[in-house]
């Protein structure tokens, strides 16, 4: 029999939010397209994760799309930058890659389009919101409204919808989400400059929140830390 589910491609880069994100769709009822994307991030750990996360959440097929944006830069995970260690700030940060969610999108679409599917997923959530433009809901509306225009999908009137299910989440809320859908969180990586031995390396801003997460949710940090 054929499986009349809703098809969804879900933005999957390792890291908590896109598999909290990505397992509410699967909760929701849609069939999953997985899309990693190798940017040759200085954190290449975390495909390994995003491989983990595919299967546990039974994708029909998984993308690792090769895309080297070291070529360009600007980035402390792009570049020969060091990954501040010293606190989350105010500002948007060095760890900041230019137009990333922008890029990562566009690709989701065309697969998305290519698929039959008119729903992508991505774990953009509050926390990176404050500090990453491409996190905020003006982002995630004004692409919906790009892909109207952009495909021959949308300009037949058939729309797309970018899922943001963790938008208005702390780490805590997602934390406890995930517990909630059942997920082994510790197999997800967050960390943005692993330590020697494969472990998180505890100072970095993505470190910081998780960890915080964890604690706020009073829910035991499965993850191993190098500090």
């Amino acid at each position: 029999m054929e499986n009349t589910s809703p098809l969804a491609v879900a933005l999957i880069s390792g890291g908590l939010d896109s598999m909290v994100a990505a397992a509410s769709m699967k909760a929701a009822g849609y069939r999953l397209l997985a899309l990693s994307i190798d940017y040759n991030q200085r954190h290449q750990i975390e495909l390994a994760a995003a491989r983990r996360i595919a299967t546990t959440l039974g994708a029909e097929r998984h993308v690792v799309l090769p895309l080297d944006l070291r070529a360009f830069g600007g980035s402390a995970l792009t570049a020969e930058i060091d990954v501040p260690k010293q606190g989350v700030g105010a500002d948007i940060p060095i760890t900041y890659v230019p137009a990333r969610n922008t890029i990562f999108l566009s690709l989701s679409l065309g697969w998305a389009e290519a698929a039959g599917a008119r729903d992508m997923v991505i774990g953009v959530n509050a926390l990176d919101y404050s500090g990453y433009p491409d996190c905020r809901p003006e982002f995630v509306a004004a692409f919906e409204d790009m892909a109207a225009l952009a495909t021959k999908a949308g300009v037949e009137g058939d729309r797309f919808r970018v899922h943001a299910p963790l938008q208005h989440m702390s780490k805590a809320d997602i934390v406890r989400e995930g517990t909630r859908l059942g997920l082994d969180l510790g197999m997800s990586w967050s960390c943005y400059d692993p330590a020697p031995g494969g472990v998180h390396c505890g100072l970095c801003d993505s470190c910081r929140l998780r960890s915080k997460g964890f604690e706020e949710a009073g829910i035991p940090d499965p993850t191993r830390y190098a500090a």
